[in-house]
């Protein structure tokens, strides 16, 4: 099959930006993308480049490239459904909020919801690729739905997860470390990835493009993440056994790192990971585990959550411990709001679970991040339902500068690793500052000894 148009259904961080690189390099094929949010479709189109909703290093020049050509954003499902010939699935698969598997199972309703509709809207055969994040066996419900709901045509249902990381995720795509698309073994299981592969053979190497059976493809993305996420949790439990024996995390993480068989990457303590995938991840696979009976393989698993957690909220006890065991009144800035650099993706982010330990304090949290906006900054406090969104509003300030967001502060917290917040005139901010100025470095992003001989109380992780 020579594929000339593509559907994506979902137009976030994974669909918009997938679809806008596919768009690049195989300009003879038609890419729509579309998604029920008016608002984010009409962020994807505005004459403004600097608009579009999501912030990834490079995607402007290549949505401004493509857009127009063969990129089009669209709130028309039906009709982009109907079109195409390859529909992948890019939906929100998040953590459920309710009944069986509340806490940890994903929740797959859009799922089953693009799965419906594909169904009722499809004329003609389809390749449905999923590209959200699912529990192993998806595709199986997928297909069900498909085979039992549809107009007599003939479905092949791919896996091909995506392994981006946010704030690189463009050369992530433009040069991946591979492409994995699992499918069924039948002959017309064989041609739905051969068509798949024809696509990222536009500008991937073949020896990176990998295929699998589809239970492989599915149960590949959430390991990947889950290893991510556990070299994480490892080097931060040393970061506080460092703390307590004089050791430097730094140097035992650049010294294990130099062992070929660890490697130096994900190695880097913190106030602890953040993002749309590795907790949601790591709990599936937690309740994927403890489904098959399997309770010691998914207690290994949720330890890497309960490290993660526990560091944060080492974190924003240590400041109150530091400050005289009270931040009542006092103003503490955060530097960062997003997850990591490079992002205006705040989900999960550190920065929420150390703000709302430190607004149960009475602290008053002034916010500067380069890509996050006040708005997004209380919604997510909101979401954790902690106290009414009144309360969340006293108690967060929000500013343009951070020489602004610092004046008058007690302490600084760094929450996210912006390169620009090494470049800050820090004698400036300390002038500012009630005296003694301290500085909760939850990155180690910083000239430590350079800031004390300015004179700031510097604590770093695991140091």
């Amino acid at each position: 099959m020579k594929i000339t148009k593509i559907c994506c259904i979902g137009a976030g961080y994974v669909g918009g930006p997938t679809m806008a690189v596919i768009a690049q390099k195989c300009p003879e094929i038609q890419v729509t993308v579309v998604d029920l949010n008016e608002e984010r479709i009409a962020a994807w189109n505005d004459e403004n480049i600097n608009n579009i909703p999501i912030y990834e290093p490079g995607l402007d020049k290549i949505v401004l490239e493509a857009r127009g050509r063969n990129l089009f954003f669209s709130t028309d499902v039906e009709k982009a459904i109907d079109e195409a010939q390859i529909i992948f699935i890019s939906v929100n698969t998040p953590t459920k909020t309710y009944g069986k598997g509340k806490g940890m199972a994903a929740d797959l309703k859009y799922i089953e919801l693009c799965a419906r509709q594909i169904a009722r809207v499809a004329k003609d055969n389809k390749i449905v690729v999923e590209k959200s994040t699912l529990p192993v066996r998806t595709a199986e419900a997928i297909k069900s739905i498909l085979d039992n709901t549809g107009n007599g045509v003939q479905f092949q249902i791919l896996s091909n997860p995506e392994f981006l990381a946010e704030g690189t995720a463009v050369q992530d795509l433009l040069n991946p470390d591979r492409i994995l698309i699992g499918g069924d073994s039948s002959s017309e299981g064989q041609k739905a990835i051969e068509a798949l592969v024809e696509v990222y053979s536009n500008w991937v190497p073949a020896v990176k493009i990998l295929t699998t059976n589809v239970w492989s493809s599915e149960l590949s993305k959430l390991t990947a993440n889950a290893f991510l996420a556990q070299r994480i949790s490892s080097i931060n439990a040393v970061s506080e056994l460092c703390e307590k024996t004089g050791a430097d995390v730094n140097e035992v993480a650049k010294a294990i790192g130099m062992d070929s068989r660890i490697g130096s990457k994900f190695l880097k303590a913190s106030v602890g990971f953040g993002g749309s995938c590795f907790q949601k991840d790591i709990l599936n696979l937690v309740y994927i585990a403890k489904s098959y009976g399997l309770n010691e393989v998914a207690d290994y698993w949720e330890q890497v959550i309960i490290m993660n957690d526990h560091q944060k909220r080492r974190f924003s006890n240590n400041i109150v411990q530091t400050l005289y065991n009270t931040v009542s009144d006092k103003k503490i800035t955060f530097f960062g709001w997003a997850f990591k650099k490079d992002t205006n993706d705040t989900r999960e982010s550190a920065a929420i679970y150390v703000a709302d330990d430190l607004i149960n304090e009475n602290a008053k949290i002034a916010v500067y991040d380069p890509k996050v906006s006040r708005k997004k900054v209380l919604a997510d406090l909101d979401y954790l339902e902690t106290r009414t969104a009144s309360a969340n509003a006293d108690s967060v300030l929000s500013f343009d500068t951070p020489y602004d967001a610092c004046a008058n502060s007690h302490a600084i917290a760094v929450l996210t690793e912006w390169d620009e917040f090494i470049q800050y005139d820090w004698q400036k901010i300390y002038d500012s500052m009630q005296k003694p100025a301290f500085v909760f470095d939850g990155r180690n992003v910083l000239n430590g000894p350079a800031l004390e001989a300015i004179g700031f109380v510097y604590q770093g992780i695991g140091s």
